[in-house]
């Protein structure tokens, strides 16, 4: 299970960076949190794990946030809508990831299923930078300091997380809890890339965060 869900990370982690060359950040982490959205569907369906009803009005109110805070973060460009497609594939990828992980934190712990999960995304992003003819080392050393905070930050430490919170929780609230990603990155953005929030976007976040809060009151 470890290794089909590192599969389909390594997938989802292809298609999302392709995406973020065509589409804003916002916006693409917009729609790639639907599949953590989906796994509480994927979830109730496979393994009947029901939602309380206070998850799907906490859902609604999230949801309806990170399109408001994706609304305008594109406009004018003509790569946008080919990006926003990746990102749904992506979105796709994610929620199965989360779903196969959870089954895997039935029988491993967080680190096993982590590194077995991880094994497989290294094989998957191999392949693809192959596919793209894309260079695995870069021109110079010092560039890999960038790879090495993604790898430490993001992975071990975000993903380890996420893991170990995917096995302790039910996969409802646990996809609904990562929907804090899109204001996470959109406030990163505003700062780093100079994509500048409007007042729509910035109710959206609110409303994410109320959707986040309201999970936290089942």
């Amino acid at each position: 299970m470890a290794l089909i869900a590192g599969t389909f990370f390594g997938l989802d982690v292809a298609f999302w960076h392709a995406s973020l060359l065509m589409t804003s950040v916002a916006n693409a982490t917009f729609l790639v949190n639907l599949g953590n959205a989906a796994v509480g569907f994927i979830a109730w369906i496979m393994l009947r794990e029901k939602p309380t009803k206070i998850w799907l009005v906490a859902m609604a109110v999230a949801l309806l946030g990170a399109f408001f805070l994706s609304q305008g973060a594109a406009a004018g460009n003509p790569g946008a809508l080919a990006g926003d497609i990746l990102a749904l594939v992506a979105a796709v990828m994610v929620g199965l990831y989360l779903f196969f992980a959870k089954l895997a934190r039935r029988k491993e712990t967080a680190m096993q299923v982590l590194f077995w999960s991880t094994a497989a995304t290294l094989v998957v992003a191999a392949i693809a930078s192959g596919v793209r003819n894309e260079a695995l080392l870069p021109p110079q050393p010092g560039w890999l300091l960038w790879p090495l905070a993604l790898a430490v930050v993001a992975h071990v430490v975000g993903q380890g997380l996420i893991v170990a919170g995917v096995g302790r929780t039910p996969a409802a609230a646990g996809g609904l809890l990562l929907l804090i990603q899109p204001v996470t990155a959109a406030l990163i953005a505003w700062a780093l890339f100079g994509e500048a929030l409007t007042q729509v976007q910035l109710a959206g976040c609110a409303l994410i965060l109320c959707g986040v809060w309201l999970a936290g009151r089942r």
